[in-house]
């Protein structure tokens, strides 16, 4: 008589299974010792070195994204976060030694960086790499146990983490959890220590709503429209290629590009055709025969995109094939502010450049709309680089490039408002997946009576001195 089948699990019990596997690895105290932490930096390390083919052909069918692209921006970049934090691992983990009042003598004080328990990380489809072992980073180097949501919208990158991670990393501390909604849906009704999440505010609401019934906190990595200013002083040559590298690289979808142009009117039409030239240098006539231009990640995105495609004038792009989900790089022209493509968002190769009368009304027109994640200016003007920064507010900002602060693992990364809450890379990964404990360490061999009752006169004098 044959055996009966084995029984998939259901979607509860086997997140609960991964759920609690997790949290007892924490529990035993495993995570929390530097040779862990660095050992598990060393194992992701090593992933990316030894399946790098892997990685790039995911993307690739996830994404549609060029080898060279996959590799700098998701392969590079997260083992250059790597190698950042696994030099500064030591001094991040030894606490923090601050001054001690007079009155707390004779005693020392501390902040001890602590690891917050079971962190929930669920990642994006855009960078599905990237903004999942990026994060992942931070909270292994904190000394945390993790639990893993890739995006279902880029599966084979998802299949990949699920496939590869338990070869690199401790499995017990470790887990990944493939799927859609009911598998996010359930695992936001567990208890976590923290929840980081990147995607859009819609789902981030959500996310927070969810938080919310456990207190749980959360880091919220958003997006919004990312401004860019171009002043009558920019060296139109360099901005037009820096705008189109960071607007049209990964077909725009980029949390952080360039969204639209906010192009000084003496400089506009100028500006308009460079970038026009820029796009056809690029990716040539035909950009869909390019291998270094990307893909619309699914075809309801597409169809979203190709619907905003008559806000404005094409003055280079246009064309677009579902069946491939294709869409040329676009740059619109004579686009109104209150058009649909002014509306959400873009997270696609469209670029509508706006005119303005001046920086001021530039500055006006940002102000009046929700705080953007990236904001960009570009002019050789000092003063006028001084003003946009200054009178604007955004997650980060870049003069003259675009994208570029997030290579600096130095400067955190995150947004405000619409845009995001929290932060990350580098440092502020560590702060965010740690808690920092204060720690006051009194001595016994002085015990002064001032502070105890009865309070005569003379203690109340001492006190106030003290105080």
């Amino acid at each position: 008589m044959s055996e009966p089948a084995a029984r998939t699990p259901s979607i509860p019990s086997a997140i609960t299974d991964a759920v609690e596997g997790a949290r007892r690895a924490f529990d035993r105290g495993i995570t929390r010792s530097a040779g862990w932490r660095l050992a598990q930096l060393d194992g992701l390390s090593r992933m990316l070195t030894e399946r790098e083919r892997e990685i790039t052909d995911a993307l690739a069918a996830d994404v549609g994204k060029p080898r060279l692209e996959a590799y700098s921006t998701e392969i590079a970049y997260t083992a250059s976060e790597i190698a950042d934090t696994r030099k500064s691992l030591s001094s991040l983990m030894k606490p923090r030694r601050v001054g001690t009042p007079l009155i707390l003598q004779p005693g020392r004080s501390a902040i001890h960086a602590q690891p917050l328990g079971l962190v929930l990380i669920i990642s994006p489809w855009n960078y599905p790499f990237g903004l999942l072992a990026g994060p992942l980073v931070g909270a292994l180097a904190a000394g945390n146990a993790v639990v893993l949501k890739p995006s279902e919208v880029a599966p084979a990158t998802s299949a990949l983490f699920a496939r590869y991670l338990p070869e690199y990393l401790d499995r017990d501390a470790v887990r990944v959890i493939e799927g859609g909604v009911p598998e996010t849906t359930e695992l936001l009704a567990h208890r976590f220590d923290h929840i980081f999440y990147t995607g859009n505010g819609a789902v981030g609401r959500i996310v927070m709503a969810a938080a919310a019934k456990h207190l749980t906190p959360v880091t919220l990595e958003l997006g919004g429209k990312s401004p860019t200013f171009v002043d009558r002083s920019a060296d139109l040559e360099v901005t037009a290629k820096r705008i189109c590298w960071g607007k049209f690289s990964n077909a725009g979808q980029t949390c952080v590009a360039p969204d639209y142009v906010l192009a000084h009117a003496s400089i506009y039409e100028e500006l308009v055709a460079t970038l026009a030239r820029t796009v056809r240098g690029f990716y040539g006539d035909d950009p869909q025969r390019s291998p270094d231009y990307g893909r619309v990640v699914n075809a309801r995105h597409h169809r979203r995109l190709v619907a905003l495609l008559g806000s404005g004038h094409a003055v280079v792009g246009g064309q677009h094939d579902e069946a491939d989900r294709y869409l040329a790089p676009t740059i619109l022209r004579d686009v109104s502010p209150d058009s649909p493509v002014m509306a959400d968002e873009i997270f696609g190769p469209i670029l509508p450049v706006l005119k303005v009368a001046s920086m001021d009304e530039g500055i006006a027109f940002v102000n009046a709309r929700p705080k953007p994640l990236a904001l960009y200016v570009f002019a050789e003007d000092d003063a006028v680089q001084r003003d946009v920064i200054e009178r604007t507010t955004s997650g980060g900002a870049a003069v003259n490039h675009t994208w570029m602060h997030l290579a600096n693992h130095d400067l955190p990364f995150g947004g405000v408002g619409e845009s995001g809450m929290g932060a990350y890379h580098g440092k502020a990964s560590f702060d965010c997946f740690s808690h920092h404990r204060s720690v006051l360490v009194k001595s016994t061999r002085l015990d002064a009576p001032i502070m105890y009752p009865p309070y005569d006169d003379t203690k109340q004098k001492l006190l106030r001195f003290l105080l």
